[in-house]
């Protein structure tokens, strides 16, 4: 059902709306540039070698951190949430990897490589991702401490004093999965670095119908219960089946 396009917009002359798209196009390359500015910052992060050798369970058995770079010197991971006993990934997680299978030609030839992580059995993950029809590689992390050293997955004690450390700080235990994208760097010695990672909805302009939205008069249109995409994305093949279920992928607050 087609929503209601917002009543409080005014109707103006050509002129008059032309003076204001000049001042929302000052604002808009305000924006632009600062984000030029917070993306060389982001580049410019101190990196730290990843002392721990990290291993996953994918197609062909047993994979290495080091062979997901699959000869690139730059990774990408997506924490995407799917924990051991669900029976299916999150929908927000899903929102995300929807928008992948694009950009992966783009991002392989530019020495990128990117890969989704859960701890579900790879099993359950390889028959999610073929339901789904993604092509992008998926490993499972279960049985490591890859999820937990990078705080998207929390232990039973953490999980019992109700507070957990997501996001850069401690916060109340939502879900004992959250997600995030996390970035490496592997040298011509083959040593690996953690440059970057981001959580909540610091990855949200990677879900490109998001910035398709923001552009419409209703946007997001995100009114409850949730205030957040849960409010009305789907697993992109249930848009007639669907019924909601909780996840956390993107909170309302940042």
């Amino acid at each position: 059902m087609a929503a209601p396009v917002a009543e409080h917009r005014r109707i103006v002359s050509q002129q008059e709306r032309l003076r204001a798209r000049l001042d929302l196009l000052a604002r808009e390359k305000e924006l632009t540039r600062q984000r030029d500015a917070v993306d060389a910052a982001r580049r410019a992060m101190p990196w730290v070698r990843v002392e721990k050798e990290y291993v996953f369970d994918g197609p062909h058995g047993k994979v290495t951190l080091a062979e997901l770079f699959d000869g690139r010197s730059q990774l990408i991971v997506q924490h995407f949430m799917f924990g051991p006993a669900w029976q299916e990934g999150c929908i927000g997680c899903s929102f995300k990897s929807d928008h992948i299978d694009g950009a992966l030609p783009h991002l392989e030839h530019h020495d990128v490589s990117i890969v989704s992580i859960s701890r579900a059995p790879f099993a359950a993950i390889e028959a999610f991702r073929k339901r789904m029809g993604w092509r992008f590689r998926w490993v499972s992390s279960f049985g490591s401490d890859f999820n937990y050293d990078f705080h998207v997955t929390f232990t039973d004690a953490e999980i019992a004093t109700g507070q957990v450390y997501y996001n850069y700080k401690t916060q109340p235990f939502e879900s004992e999965e959250r997600s995030g994208d996390s970035v490496f760097v592997r040298d011509d010695a083959g040593n690996i670095f953690h440059t970057y990672s981001t959580f909540g909805r610091g990855d949200e302009m990677l879900d490109t119908a998001y910035m398709y939205l923001d552009m419409t008069p209703n946007g997001r249109n995100e009114t409850g219960p949730h205030f957040n995409l849960m409010d009305w994305v789907k697993h992109h093949d249930r848009y007639d089946t669907f019924s909601a279920a909780a996840c956390h992928c993107h909170p309302a607050e940042g």
